[in-house]
Formats: C-alpha cells, structure tokens, sequence
C-alpha cells in the first residue's frame, strides 16, 4: 500500500517552511503527501510580511476532500493562526484514527508571530487532546506551559511532561534553540525519556527546520514505524538536511535545510 501523509498548516512562499517543507519531507522519505491550507504568507528568507488565514469553511471542505478519497496513514497539524481554524481542524480529525502530529507553530524563525495569543488556550484544548505527539522547540514549549524558556536538561522534561498533561500521548521536546555542543532533543511519554542528540550544525540555513523534523515523524509514522523509530529517523534525517544545506545559496536572509540532500548535490 502507499503510504500517505497529510499536512494542515500553512503555505511558506518562499519555499522553506509551512506546507512546501512538509511536502518535500514526505516525498524525500517515502510518503505520499496531501495538503489543507489554513493560511497563506507572504514569506521569504528574511521573514513574514503578510499573513492572510484561508476560512474555516474551506479547510473543512478540504478536509473532507481528502478524507472522503484517500487513505490517510498519518497527519501533520502545523500553523492554525486562530481559534476558528483550531475548531474546524479538531472536527474534522474527530473521526481519523491514525497518528497525529501536533507541531505548535508559533513563532517564524524569523521572529514573526505566527498564533494569535487568544489561541494558545483553544490549541492546548482542542488539538493537543488528539495528539499522538507534539513536537514544540524551547520558546513554543515555554508558551505553551507558561513558563520561562528552559536552559536546562530538566527544565526540558518538565515542560515536556506538563504538555503531557494537557492530553497528548507524547512530547518531541526540541533542543534546536539550545546552546549545547550537541543538539538534544527528549521524547517524553509517560513511560519513557529518551534522549535524541546529534551534533550542533552552525548555519544560517536553518529556516523550516521545526516543520521539516515534524513532517519527517509523520512520514515515519505513515509508513507504519513506531514512535520511537520514527523520531530517531526523523532526528538523522535533520541533521543531514542542515549539513547539506550549508551551502544552499537560497535567499539573503535564513535559507531553507536541503530536504533532497540524497538526490542532488547543493
């Protein structure tokens, strides 16, 4: 059978991040990907300049589109802008019963704003009760729990385990934004710690690096690995995507990880 992941979130037009990195992470790992727009930016390498949401009623219909044809192995949910979308994509997942990833996309990697304050309340409610695994990095994990940014191993799990708390079966807690040698990542369930290192890459082509390791485990979930192995897939499938992607000469500003590494030479 073909495995088939669908990603919720939003179009980057700049190519790095949102639903066109979702895309091409599925595709570099063995998924075929579908889509449902919840916004449009207008975005490059240097940041967000505009951001219009797409209505509720047009995600539902797309929702249904797909789920109406095709069998759907696991979702993506990435930016949701407002409340209104959060409500739409909660009713339409009620009935899935494969994985979801839940990846609170809050913040660009430029620094832009990408939820609404009044929706992180309506997100923790409504999204992370069906989630299979959230995946926040440091400050959208320290949003979430209302906490400061963790600098520390512990403060990491701790978050993580609060985010448990709000009902998700698992935390992907990420280390990207950290200052450690080694870049750590801790998959946190109630059972389990399990610690996800690899070495620190210095570049400034890191954009979409947070939608790319989230759509790399819903990848590896569609094609029927379990948690474990499909974050460790996803944390070695990063990594060669960001030291590849060092030479990548794409934009002025933060350019994108190369999701093709294993296909052409950047």
């Amino acid at each position: 059978m073909t495995a088939i992941a669908l990603t919720i979130a939003g179009s980057d037009s700049g190519g790095g991040a949102g639903i066109q990195a979702d895309l091409k992470s599925f595709s570099a790992l063995g998924a075929f990907g579908a889509s449902v727009l919840t916004a449009v930016t207008a975005q490059n390498t240097l940041g967000v300049t505009a951001v219009e949401d797409i209505s509720p009623g047009m995600i539902a219909a797309q929702m249904q589109a797909v789920f109406s044809d095709l069998a759907v192995n696991a979702v993506k949910v990435g930016m949701v802008s407002r409340s209104e979308t959060i409500h739409v994509i909660a009713d339409g997942l009620a009935g899935f019963q494969g994985p979801v990833v839940v990846d609170p996309v809050m913040v660009a990697t430029s620094g832009d704003r990408l939820l609404q304050e009044e929706a992180i309340e309506t997100l923790i409610a409504r999204l992370l009760p069906l989630a299979t695994i959230v995946t926040p990095n440091l400050p959208e994990a320290a949003l979430l729990t209302r906490r400061p940014v963790a600098e520390s191993r512990e403060q990491m799990i701790a978050q993580a385990q609060a985010i448990l708390g709000f009902g998700a079966k698992a935390v992907l807690i990420k280390g990207g934004h950290g200052r450690t040698a080694e870049s750590i990542d801790y998959l946190v369930t109630d059972e389990v710690i399990t610690p996800l290192a690899a070495p620190r890459i210095e570049t400034r082509n890191d954009h979409g690096t947070g939608c790319t390791l989230a759509a790399a485990v819903t990848a590896g979930l569609a094609r029927g690995l379990s948690l474990d192995e499909a974050c460790r897939a996803a944390k070695v499938y990063v990594h060669a995507a960001l030291e590849a992607g060092r030479n990548l000469v794409v934009g002025q500003g933060r350019g994108p990880v190369h999701h093709f590494h294993a296909w052409w030479p950047a």
